[in-house]
C-alpha cells in the first residue's frame, strides 16, 4: 500500500523513477549553453518546480468552485419553486372544508392559498390533484437537459471552447434563462425554460470541477477535487436563506439567478484556462505562460531550460532529429471524443463503470435527499439542515482519500450506505421505528455524499486530458438519468424505496471493485501515454 502523501519524502519516488516520467534529475538543474532543453510532465513540473497547490492554485481553486454554489441555486430552487403551500377554507365554506385534508374533495371558491397564487407554480397554476404529475415533469425535463448539457458541454470544453469558455458559455444561459423563467406566463413555457436551464446547469459542476483541479499537483489533487462539493452543499444553505427572504417563485428565480451575473463580472475575468487544456491543443506559449505564473506566485522558480510535453513525448528518448523545443513548440492539437474512449480497450471499460456507478449512487443520493423533504417540517429549516449534514461526509472522505486510496472508499461508503437502506427496508413507519428508518436515511446520505464527491476526482482520473471532459459528460449524464428515476422510486412509498436504494448501493459498490486504483499515479495527457503508463506500472 502507497505511503501516506507527505509523511515520507520518497513517497512519491516511485512515480519519478518508472518508466512512465522521466528519470528525476536535481531540482537544480539548468540547460548549459547548447543542450537540449528538459521535457517534463505538468505533474512533474508542478512538483518539481511551482508547487503542488501554493497561494495561485488556492485563489484559483476557490474562485473556480464557487460556480458550485450556481449549479446548487439553479437545482434546488424548484424545491421551493414547486412546493405545494399551505391552504385554508375560505369563510362561509362550512364544516365539510374543515374535516378535508386535502383539495381534491373541495368546490372551487372554498378555499385558498395562504400565501397566494404568486407563493408557488403550484398555486399559480393549480398543479395539484389530477395535475399533480406536472410538477414531476418538470423536475424530470430539468435533468434529462442536464443530461444532454453535461454530454454537449463536456465535449466542447475538451475541445473549441476549452474549461474556461464553456465555464462561461454556461454561466450566460443560466443568467438568461433564470431570469425568463421568472416571467413564464404558463406551465408549458414554464416547462421549457426549466428545460433549458437543465441543459446549462449540466454543464457547471463539470466544467468547473476539472478546470479547479487540473492545475492542482497529484498529491495535493484528490484532497482538492474532493472539498469543491462544500461548494454545492454551501450553496444550497444559501438557497435556503434566499427563498426565506423571497417566498415569492417569481422573485426567487430572479434572485438566484443574480448569482450568475455577478460571477461572470467579478470572477470570470481572474480565472485562467487550464495549461492542460493548452498543451493537448498545441498552444505551448500559453501553458507555459501560465506555469511560469504558477511558480512565482508560489514564490519558486521555473528554470528556462524546462519545457512541457505530454506523456507519450516525455516519455520518448529521441527527438527524430529536431530538438525538443522545436517538436514540442510545433506539435498539432490533439483532440479526443466519447468515440477515442470507446475505442480504447482500457477506457472503454472504465467508462462502463463509471456510467453504473454514476447512475446507481444518482438513485440513492437523489431519492434519499427526497424521503427527508417528505418530513413535515420546516421546509427552509429542512433543507439547510440536510445540506450542512452532507459536510461532515465531505470531511471524513477527503481525510481518508489518500491514506486508503479512491477504491476502498468508493466501495466502502457506497456500501455503508447500502447496509443502512436494507435496515430501513425492514422497519415500519409507526412510533420508535419510524424514527430509526429516519436515522438510516440520513446515514444512508452521509455515506452516498462521500461517495458522490469522491466520484468527480476518481472518474476525472480514470482518464486522460484529452478526453477527460467527455468522459465525465457521460458520467453526469449518466447522474442525470438516475436523478430522473429517483422521484418515481420514491412515490411507491412504504419500505420499497429502501430496498431499491440498497440493492443500488451494493450493486455500485461491486463495479467499484473492478477499477483501477488511482492513488499516486500522474494525471495522462494522451491516450497513448495513458496506454503506456499503465504498462508501466503493471510491470513496476
Amino acid at each position: 500500500m502507497a505511503t501516506l502523501p507527505g509523511s515520507d519524502p520518497s513517497s512519491h519516488g516511485s512515480l519519478l523513477e518508472s518508466p512512465l516520467l522521466l528519470p528525476s534529475k536535481d531540482s537544480g538543474w539548468e540547460s548549459g549553453p547548447g543542450s537540449e532543453p528538459h521535457k517534463l510532465c505538468i505533474d512533474d513540473m508542478l512538483q518539481k518546480y511551482c508547487g503542488e497547490f501554493g497561494s495561485w492554485q488556492l485563489r484559483h481553486f476557490v474562485l473556480t468552485s464557487l460556480a458550485w454554489a450556481l449549479e446548487a441555486f439553479h437545482t434546488m430552487v424548484m424545491i421551493f419553486a414547486d412546493q405545494e403551500p399551505a391552504w385554508r377554507c375560505t369563510k362561509g365554506s362550512g364544516s365539510a372544508c374543515d374535516e378535508e385534508k386535502s383539495v381534491c374533495g373541495l368546490e372551487p371558491g372554498s378555499w385558498e392559498w395562504k400565501g397566494g397564487s404568486g407563493s408557488s407554480t403550484v398555486a399559480q397554476w393549480g398543479l395539484v390533484c389530477g395535475d399533480k404529475y406536472k410538477v414531476g415533469l418538470v423536475q424530470a425535463l430539468f435533468f434529462g437537459g442536464c443530461m444532454i448539457g453535461a454530454g454537449i458541454f463536456g465535449h466542447l470544453s475538451d475541445s473549441k471552447l476549452g474549461r474556461k469558455g464553456s465555464l462561461t458559455a454556461v454561466c450566460i444561459l443560466n443568467a438568461i434563462f433564470g431570469c425568463l423563467t421568472s416571467s413564464a406566463p404558463n406551465y408549458f413555457t414554464y416547462l421549457l425554460l426549466r428545460f433549458l436551464t437543465g441543459f446549462s446547469t449540466g454543464g457547471v459542476g463539470l466544467c468547473s470541477f476539472v478546470l479547479s483541479t487540473e492545475p492542482v499537483g497529484p498529491t495535493k489533487r484528490g484532497a482538492a477535487g474532493m472539498s469543491t462539493f462544500y461548494f454545492f452543499s454551501s450553496g444550497i444553505a444559501l438557497l435556503s436563506g434566499i427563498a426565506y427572504i423571497f417566498p415569492a417563485w417569481r422573485a426567487l428565480y430572479i434572485a438566484s439567478s443574480i448569482p450568475s451575473i455577478l460571477f461572470l463580472v467579478l470572477v470570470i475575468p481572474f480565472i485562467s484556462e487550464s495549461p492542460r487544456w493548452y498543451l493537448v491543443r498545441g498552444k505551448m506559449n500559453e501553458a507555459m505562460k501560465i506555469m511560469r505564473t504558477i511558480a512565482k506566485s508560489n514564490g519558486n522558480h521555473l528554470p528556462d531550460g524546462v519545457i512541457l510535453a505530454l506523456d507519450d513525448e516525455a516519455n520518448d528518448a529521441s527527438n527524430d532529429n529536431q530538438s525538443c523545443k522545436e517538436a514540442t513548440m510545433k506539435k498539432e492539437a490533439i483532440t479526443g471524443s466519447v468515440v477515442d474512449v470507446v475505442q480504447s480497450p482500457i477506457t472503454r471499460f472504465r467508462l462502463f463503470l463509471a456510467v453504473g456507478i454514476n447512475f446507481t449512487c444518482s438513485v440513492v443520493y437523489y431519492g434519499l435527499s427526497l424521503n427527508v423533504v417528505n418530513l413535515e417540517t420546516n421546509l427552509y429549516l429542512n433543507v439547510l439542515l440536510n445540506a450542512v449534514a452532507e459536510m461532515p461526509a465531505f470531511t471524513i472522505t477527503a481525510l481518508l482519500l489518500d491514506k486508503f486510496g479512491r477504491k476502498p472508499l468508493a466501495i466502502g461508503t457506497q456500501w455503508f450506505t447500502a447496509i443502512f437502506c436494507f435496515m430501513g427496508s425492514l422497519m415500519g413507519n409507526v412510533g420508535i421505528w419510524k424514527a430509526i428508518r429516519m436515522c438510516c436515511g440520513i446515514l444512508g446520505i452521509f455515506g452516498m455524499a462521500g461517495t458522490y464527491n469522491l466520484l468527480f476526482i476518481y472518474t476525472a482520473e480514470l482518464f486522460p486530458t484529452v478526453v477527460r471532459n467527455a468522459a465525465l459528460g457521460c458520467a453526469t449524464q449518466a447522474a442525470q438519468m438516475g436523478a430522473i428515476l429517483a422521484p418515481f422510486v420514491v412515490v411507491l412509498g412504504g419500505g420499497f424505496p429502501f430496498l431499491v436504494f440498497g440493492v443500488s448501493g451494493l450493486i455500485g459498490g461491486m463495479l467499484a471493485y473492478y477499477l483501477p486504483e488511482t492513488l499516486n499515479k500522474p494525471l495522462y495527457d494522451t491516450m497513448t501515454g495513458m496506454e503506456e503508463g499503465e504498462r508501466a506500472w503493471i510491470v513496476a
